[in-house]
């Protein structure tokens, strides 16, 4: 399942992504203006927008997105306790909420809500190539069908070069997206992990851009 996430809070998009990207395929965004420009090129089985972000709010971009005629399911994250706030979500057209402070817990029952009633399918395997395909959910990889086991942190770092394919992906944002809570890698772990994914989906697959980072070349 593919997930937008539209949260300002660096700190809170980072432990969401980091949380949510164990299941799913999400990709974060950190203003209304920048969510709106990546769903006029790409389709999300889910949004999970917080109501209040730089540039178009997530109340405003709601309303844009159903005056469209997107009927993306979108669960609204807010601080606002006052049941108007609610009310002019509902309005807009959101599908669920939770308000701040929350558990992760909540927020994975709520989408496993979601995925129920809309029947969403959450084991959806992510097209490397022509002939390589990627289970996140699984940590697998198929080629030319044959399917191979990966790490789960090889399985992490491959689906956030997924997730961020469209840009190129500085070591520090790996490392601090990745391994949140624990010992940072080495750059020899690194090389490692990058040297058995290359050893499946094709040594070209993935670029390093000297002195930038890494970048999953479609």
């Amino acid at each position: 399942m593919k997930i937008l996430l539209l949260e300002d809070d660096s700190l809170l998009s980072k432990i969401l992504t980091k949380h949510l990207g164990q299941t799913y395929n999400v990709i974060p965004v950190y203003d209304g203006n920048s969510a709106l420009e990546i769903l006029e090129n790409e389709k999300f089985d889910l949004l999970i927008f917080d109501s209040n972000v730089p540039g178009i709010t997530g109340l405003e971009l709601i309303k844009e997105l159903r005056s469209y005629n997107n009927t993306t399911p979108i669960i609204m994250i807010t601080a606002y306790q006052d049941t108007l706030h609610l009310k002019t979500a509902f309005t807009h057209g959101c599908n669920d909420y939770i308000r701040k402070p929350f558990e992760l817990d909540e927020l994975d029952m709520r989408i496993e809500n979601i995925t129920r009633t809309f029947n969403i399918e959450q084991n959806q395997l992510i097209t490397i190539s022509e002939n390589i395909f990627f289970d996140a959910l699984n940590h697998q990889i198929s080629k030319n069908g044959k399917t191979f086991f990966i790490a789960k942190k090889e399985s992490e770092f491959l689906n956030y070069l997924v997730t961020n394919r469209h840009r190129t992906i500085s070591k520090e944002e790996l490392t601090q997206n990745l391994w949140l809570y624990e010992s940072m890698p080495s750059d020899a772990t690194l090389r490692v992990y990058i040297r058995n994914l290359r050893a499946l989906i094709g040594k070209k697959s993935i670029e390093t851009i000297r002195g930038t980072g890494y970048r999953l070349v479609s």
